[in-house]
């Protein structure tokens, strides 16, 4: 009688989800998030953009991890609409990138060796300390996950899990960064050329989301064309569409008959139009060499939609 209540793909609770390696790391991830919020919240202290921004990027960041282990854990995984493999890989990748951006926000803004004024005091500091040190070992957690479930040569595997699928999601944080510059008096609306590179930032970001999210949500097989011939040909436009912006960006932004070319010494420090634009050009470059090294990376997958 007892074994009717079994349920078919064995035991309700599925321990390697916290035992295995992967598993370890992600408990880990909870217990350095978990940590790192608090001693911020606590008596660390937090204030300003900067602040807001780690603050919750740490707090989506332990409530997707947590969403994930208990999934794994209870096997509740298979009862979502969602290409399992492809999610916990994208998101990995993501909660790198928004935990390294944090570990490094944090202490630059808000960690200093000297003790601040009262109220705050000596206590205030230490908190912030061991903020940071947690905040760094957040970073390697969701690292060593990365790693341990990246795709290797050869290997057949979902697409988020390959080296394409990883840098579509380094390639749209680093967009965000761009928008983010873009936004801060950058600007980009004096000439029509400028106009263009911020047309294609947009267009590129807004495949690359939607590449991912065919992926996450299993539908990269209804599309009517293979889906890796659908992401080689695309990454080839973006290269060329970024490739028009690395030229014509810094053209219109630091050539003397457009721009400037060196900071004026009137641009005051942190609201500078002309920082804004530098911050644009070099991440610029950055999605270029991603959408290329992508596009080289591109022709060797091999990866199952449906994992």
């Amino acid at each position: 009688m007892g074994s009717t209540m079994e349920p078919p793909g064995g035991g309700y609770l599925h321990l390697g989800a916290v035992t295995s390696p992967v598993g370890t790391a992600r408990v880990l991830q909870l217990a350095f998030g978990c940590t790192t919020f608090s001693l911020v919240a606590h008596r660390g202290g937090f204030a300003g953009v900067q602040g807001t921004f780690c603050m919750a990027a740490w707090g989506f960041c332990f409530a997707v991890s947590g969403l994930v282990v208990t999934c794994e854990f209870t096997r509740l995984h298979s009862c979502l609409h969602l290409s399992w493999g492809n999610f916990t890989a994208a998101f990995a990748m993501l909660a790198t990138l928004l935990s390294a951006t944090a570990a490094v926000i944090y202490p630059l803004y808000f960690t200093r060796l000297e003790c601040p004024p009262e109220p705050a005091g000596c206590a205030a500091r230490d908190f912030r300390l061991a903020a940071s040190v947690f905040a760094g070992l957040l970073f390697l957690a969701y690292a060593v996950e990365v790693a341990l479930t990246r795709a290797r040569p050869g290997q057949v595997a979902s697409y988020m899990a390959t080296v394409s699928g990883l840098l579509k999601i380094v390639q749209a944080f680093v967009a965000c960064i761009i928008f983010g510059a873009l936004v801060y008096d950058s600007r980009y609306g004096r000439y029509m050329a400028t106009q263009w590179c911020v047309a294609v930032y947009s267009l590129c970001f807004l495949a690359t989301v939607a590449v991912v999210a065919l992926s996450v949500t299993g539908h990269t097989g209804g599309l009517g064309c293979p889906f890796d011939r659908l992401v080689v040909v695309y990454t080839f436009l973006a290269a060329l569409l970024y490739l028009s912006a690395a030229v014509i960006w810094p053209v219109f932004c630091f050539d003397p008959k457009y721009g400037e070319p060196g900071r004026p010494p009137d641009c005051p420090r942190g609201s500078c139009s002309w920082d804004s634009q530098l911050v644009v050009a070099a991440f610029t470059y950055v999605n270029l060499l991603l959408y290329v090294a992508d596009l080289a990376y591109s022709q060797r997958i091999r990866f199952v939609p449906s994992l």
